[in-house]
């Protein structure tokens, strides 16, 4: 630490936890200088002293999934509920109603990704559409939106929806390679989505492409459970592309994480995207009662648990992240682990189900964050059964609202009272993140949400109309929507008026 003459002229520091040091990081392109010193620390005087008590967790891990004993010993510490929001119907309602009423593209047949007031110039609307078949976009809201409209009984919102789900089939096809297009825009399908200029590889992304054919089961699977009406076209377009997909996995059982437009070929690997690809195939399997794929299914779940979950280190899901560790490619591989369970009877399943599970924890709140900045320091809204996105993207957002039905799974299958306390989490931090009647936010009509939630400094970038910092967006953000309307009125609604 120096000798006595250095620090009788000087001062030693000490930092316990999160400081904006030596620079302020709030996005890739801003970034500030450190702050000067404020009310997150104390000087002490000479002669002075200090005391405080600091718990270490000190045990032995045969990996790094033996950090979940101490997440699970500090959620039971610190736990905190979210704040009361609306009841479960009603939250579909209000949130299925909002993107039914403000975010149908008619002449797309697609939903828009934004949609933002604009009084100040026309007293309307105006939307950023940035349409994609799935992701942000396209199968990750018109399945919701389908699920919802099928729940409340809404004729006009399910053909609403209908419509999307079955333009995406007749029409997104790339003949040469056998994939879907990822993306839409003026009429042309093609594979340059809004995340294009950020890819290493061009070509098609099995995430999107996946994670849509999974989507298109979800939504065959309900309009047969609920409406018992039988899309047959939708699962044989499913198995086409799935026949597709197979072939580009590599020796290990990974599938490709980007795919030639071309030819359809796996470009490039070493990512946990591909996973959507088994999940899709798990479900087709389970819906067709098609055991025939059974081994290969085992294969590429050993891969991806052995490489990934296990190491609680998985990375190259979403497309913008570019491979940073982050939260959303877990859902998948979660998804997939249930139906290979629900298929087999394995317990070994439930095992990595649970440690997969354990990982979406790893960034789940379990407390409500003290947060400085307006509107959500304002609300009394409540950080507790959010999710941060990615180590890459420091805010909460609703992605892994759509885990609900596979939490439920689980403690349907080994009843522990920690998954289902976070499963409720889960659901009360969907029912107060939107508005609840207009303006809540600060923004919006009733039922709108945005994707970007911000419990600390890190990407704030939305300003109010004088200049000061906003901790949400101030817009609709359909997807978002979408991920709490699917964890909501999937078997948790059957569940929850059985209770």
């Amino acid at each position: 630490m120096g000798d006595s003459h250095a620090i009788e002229k000087g001062t030693v520091g000490y930092t316990l936890g999160y400081e904006n040091a030596p620079l302020l990081f709030i996005k890739s392109r801003l970034v500030h200088e450190r702050a000067a010193l404020g009310e997150n620390c104390f000087e002490l005087a000479a002669g002075e002293s200090v005391r405080l008590t600091l718990e270490l967790y000190n045990y032995e891990s045969e990996s790094e999934l033996g950090i979940n004993p101490a997440l699970e010993t500090i959620y039971k510490r610190y736990h905190e509920k979210p704040r009361e929001g609306s009841d479960i119907q009603t939250t579909v309602t209000d949130l299925s109603n909002a993107i039914y009423e403000y975010a149908w593209l008619p002449e797309d047949r697609h939903y828009s990704t934004f949609v933002y007031e604009d009084a100040a110039k026309t007293g309307g609307y105006r939307y950023n559409k940035i349409i994609s078949i799935s992701w942000t976009n396209g199968m990750t809201i018109a399945a919701p939106m389908l699920m919802a409209a099928l729940r409340l009984n809404i004729e006009p919102m399910r053909q609403q929806a209908l419509s999307c789900i079955t333009n995406i089939i007749e029409n997104a096809m790339n003949p040469e390679s056998g994939l879907p297009y990822d993306a839409y825009q003026d009429g042309i399908w093609s594979v340059k989505g809004w995340w294009f200029d950020g890819m290493r590889t061009p070509g098609h992304s099995s995430y999107l492409v996946a994670q849509a054919m999974f989507y298109i089961l979800k939504s065959y699977d309900y309009e047969k459970r609920i409406r018992n009406v039988s899309h047959d076209d939708w699962l044989a377009y499913v198995k086409q592309v799935l026949d597709r997909l197979e072939c580009t996995k590599n020796t290990d059982g990974e599938y490709p994480t980007i795919l030639s437009e071309r030819t359809g070929a796996g470009l490039e690997y070493d990512a946990f995207s591909g996973v959507w690809c088994l999940a899709t195939k798990a479900y087709y399997c389970w819906l067709t009662h098609d055991e025939s794929s059974l081994d290969e299914l085992r294969r590429s779940e050993a891969y991806y648990y052995n490489t990934y979950v296990q190491h609680m280190e998985c990375y190259g899901a979403p497309l913008d992240a570019d491979k940073a560790v982050d939260s959303e490619g877990i859902l998948a591989y979660i998804k997939a682990v249930r139906f290979l369970h629900a298929l087999t009877g394995d317990e070994l399943y439930l095992d990595h189900m649970r440690d997969a599970i354990s990982y979406e924890f790893s960034f789940k709140f379990c407390y409500n964050s003290p947060i400085k900045i307006p509107p959500l320091s304002t609300l009394g809204w409540s950080s507790s059964g959010g999710s941060v996105t990615s180590v890459a993207n420091p805010h909460i957002h609703p992605m892994s609202s759509n885990l609900v039905d596979e939490l439920l799974y689980y403690v349907g299958q080994r009843e522990e009272n920690y998954v289902r306390q976070r499963m409720m989490d889960t659901i009360g931090w969907g029912c107060q993140t939107y508005n609840r009647y207009d303006q809540e936010f600060g923004y919006g009509k009733k039922g709108w949400m945005s994707e970007r939630f911000c419990h600390s400094e890190g990407l704030v970038t939305e300003k109010y109309a004088d200049g000061t910092p906003a901790s949400t967006w101030f817009c609709l953000m359909p997807w978002a929507s979408g991920s709490i309307i699917e964890g909501l009125v999937g078997d948790y609604w059957d569940y929850a008026r059985h209770e």
